[in-house]
């Protein structure tokens, strides 16, 4: 097996590989969020990467998850790496060892991602069929109708079985090149692979200052740009999009209050369009003053999962997510991330996400949508193929 490794899209110093593991957490049937800030602050000083699947809410909530789960990632996975490699012509070593097989590990990750050759030819079947969605997307519009929610997101997965990946790091750069999605992560381990190219931020901590990025509102690119231009102006002016964004803001604002300094919390921007090389995203930024002495278990527990992957209320949203999904979401939606030696971190969301067992040959594509009192189910479904397109059907 190749060494554990990890692409990450670093926010000032661009792409970084990370290669091997000097320490790990890995937890998969329970979560001890006290183990886990333990090997936090015994490795504080160091670089951190990691991820948190989105059954981690089991830990913080009196909540369950009983669908399949066919990837069978970890709960949790930490570790500190053996080296870390600014992705750029030198391959500059900015952390740890720099030995002969370790600078060749990396040397051969990086021409196989600039080479871009990889390929996915496997045929994906839909877990949910349209009928089912539209059984299900009625059931929680009854749910919104009596006020149990106000708001839900619905996932879906496509998946594909005896799926061969002969060049998984070429896939993920071609994967890289054709989104340029600016919370991008590959994740290789000897059970696992991840393929993300998420434009979503779930937190940032600079210094005293926490920052989310919620996205709710997608719109698709045209190739002119006045109707491009029309595209984005349309999900901007969109009433329903706008609503679903103010309501996880109203969330996000409400989980970082629990962990904020009095007064502190702030919408940076609301409902502000970004275009990415496939859509239009609506994004809003919610930024905080810490408390002091909040460790990054405490922070989680106060914030995870997103709002922007559940809905409002958070808990009774999940509950409507956990009845009406036919998949365990695992990885897809958690978070993948990197604590810095500083104690500075990001996060991402997991979305627009590849995710492979090695041992199965078991790949899946999960993508979703939020569910307002005001959605139509064929424009929902419609939103999900989009998501899952590029994905898909996109890299053979």
């Amino acid at each position: 097996m190749e060494p554990t490794c990890f692409y990450w899209q670093h926010p000032k110093l661009g792409p970084l590989l990370g290669i091997g593991e000097r320490a790990v957490i890995l937890q998969s049937i329970d979560v001890g969020l006290n183990e886990l800030q333990d090997f936090l602050n015994l490795h504080k000083g160091q670089y951190i990467f990691g991820y948190l699947s989105f059954d981690v809410k089991n830990a913080f909530e009196n909540l369950d998850s009983t669908n399949p789960d066919e990837l069978e990632f970890p709960l949790i996975h930490f570790w500190v790496p053996e080296s870390i490699f600014q992705l750029d012509g030198s391959l500059s070593l900015i952390w740890g060892n720099s030995c002969a097989e370790i600078r060749g590990q990396a040397a051969d990750f990086w021409e196989k991602f600039q080479r871009k050759e990889g390929a996915l030819t496997v045929e994906f079947e839909a877990r949910t069929s349209k009928e089912n969605y539209f059984t299900h997307f009625e059931q929680l519009k009854q749910a919104l109708q009596r006020g149990d929610i106000y708001e839900v997101n619905y996932c879906q997965e496509f998946h594909a079985g005896s799926c061969t990946i002969n060049n998984p790091i070429g896939l993920f750069g071609r994967l890289n090149a054709e989104t340029k999605a600016p919370h991008a992560a590959y994740v290789q381990t000897d059970h696992h692979l991840v393929f993300c190219a998420s434009p979503e931020r779930f937190l940032q901590k600079s210094g005293t200052t926490l920052r989310s990025e919620p996205i709710k509102g997608t719109a698709p690119r045209a190739k002119d740009p006045t109707q491009d231009l029309a595209l984005a102006n349309a999900l901007y002016n969109n009433p329903k999009e706008r609503a679903e964004n103010i309501m996880i803001v109203d969330l996000v604002r409400n989980d970082l209050s629990q962990i904020a300094q009095k007064n502190t919390v702030n919408v940076e921007e609301l409902c502000e369009i970004y275009s990415f090389e496939t859509v239009h995203q609506m994004i809003s930024k919610i930024s905080c003053e810490l408390k002091p002495n909040i460790g990054l278990a405490h922070i989680l527990k106060a914030s995870f999962p997103m709002g922007s992957m559940t809905g409002a209320p958070k808990i009774a949203a999940l509950q409507q997510i956990e009845a009406h999904e036919d998949f365990k979401r695992g990885l897809y939606s958690g978070s993948i991330g990197l604590i810095e030696p500083n104690g500075d971190f990001d996060f991402n969301v997991v979305i627009r996400s590849l995710l492979y067992n090695r041992q199965k040959s078991y790949i899946s594509c999960a993508v979703g949508s939020a569910i307002t009192i005001g959605a139509n189910a064929e424009d929902e479904y419609q939103e999900c193929l989009l998501k899952a397109n590029k994905l898909i059907h996109g890299l053979r």
